[in-house]
């Protein structure tokens, strides 16, 4: 693929695909990119997934030319096998794979190709594993640590103890935190508008404890964009050089929690969503209405939740019950 660039500018896409198969190409990730709802990050995947297929029929069509209504199943299942023989896991080359599904089911529809290959080649089956959460306790000490660095009301304390509250009062995903605009939030009705994936938007209520926090760091993020012309009067939460967080930031942040109270406990900032789902649902929330705090499309994957709820039951029944 000579040298071009897609709008992106992402990848110079040197090869051996014909001018044609390069055009369908960057044709159906410009309309991934602006035609379908998805988050920027399933784009990026989409689009360094499917160079990676590029490159490899490249080397397997040994330099010569080719198109896409030239690659079967064999060329696919050659691919996958490469995938697999570089050790990737295999949630991975799943999601790998449903792009170049994804992608073939466009070129069937537009008449590219004749029959989409992509339908008669599996991925390997990816193992369910349950989500990391935090304790109650865990949770209580957190909120310790998080209080006591906010205690001399500094902005970085003050900030600080606000993401963590709020993140586990909502159960907003990193990257809904970090879109958060101040307009967003409304700490007078303790509710805030949330736009999740999809860019779905949906209101979340926000608990005492959170309300509370916000309130104290807003008034040290006003100084902030007082103080710095430039800085981001939109962003609800800022660096102190008044530039809205990134999700990075964010996720450093509540790392430096994490660590202070589970080291090495295989937590995230994603624990604090699954730890408030899970005990949202011990305390006996309706599923559904989980659901639609968490922002789901399908009942399925929220169920995962129920999962955790019964082994912690289990290993309950198991530590205490003299004839477990």
């Amino acid at each position: 693929m000579d040298g071009v660039v897609d709008d992106g500018g992402e990848s110079d896409m040197s090869g051996t695909a014909s001018t044609s198969a390069t055009a369908h190409l960057l044709e159906y990730l410009r309309g991934v990119e602006h035609g379908r709802q998805l988050s920027p990050n399933t784009v990026t995947a989409y689009r360094r997934d499917l160079y990676e297929l590029a490159a490899f029929l490249d080397r397997y069509y040994d330099g010569g030319d080719w198109n896409w209504d030239g690659v079967d199943r064999l060329a696919l299942r050659a691919f996958l096998g490469e995938l697999s023989r570089r050790g990737l896991a295999r949630r991975t080359i799943t999601r790998k794979m449903s792009a170049v599904r994804s992608f073939f089911r466009y070129l069937h529809r537009e008449d590219v190709v004749e029959a989409n290959p992509a339908r008669a080649v599996r991925s390997p089956k990816v193992e369910k594993t349950l989500p990391s959460w935090l304790t109650r306790l865990e949770i209580d000490r957190m909120f310790d640590v998080a209080a006591h660095g906010s205690a001399d009301n500094s902005f970085r304390g003050t900030r600080d103890h606000a993401i963590v509250e709020l993140f586990y009062a909502t159960g907003i995903r990193l990257s809904e935190l970090a879109g958060l605009d101040l307009a967003s939030v409304d700490l007078v009705s303790e509710q805030a508008r949330v736009l999740g994936k999809g860019r779905k938007e949906r209101i979340v209520p926000i608990g005492g404890p959170a309300v509370a926090a916000l309130r104290r760091h807003e008034l040290r993020r006003r100084e902030i964009i007082n103080r710095v012309p430039a800085a981001d009067r939109k962003a609800l939460f800022l660096s102190e050089r008044g530039k809205r967080l990134s999700t990075r930031q964010i996720q450093n942040i509540v790392r430096g929690f994490l660590d202070r109270i589970a080291d090495d406990a295989g937590l995230s900032t994603h624990s604090l969503r699954h730890s408030f789902a899970t005990h949202l649902l011990d305390a006996g929330a309706d599923l559904l209405a989980v659901k639609e705090l968490l922002g789901h499309v399908s009942l399925s994957t929220t169920r995962i939740y129920t999962h955790i709820a019964k082994e912690r039951l289990k290993r309950v029944y198991d530590d205490a019950h003299p004839r477990a």
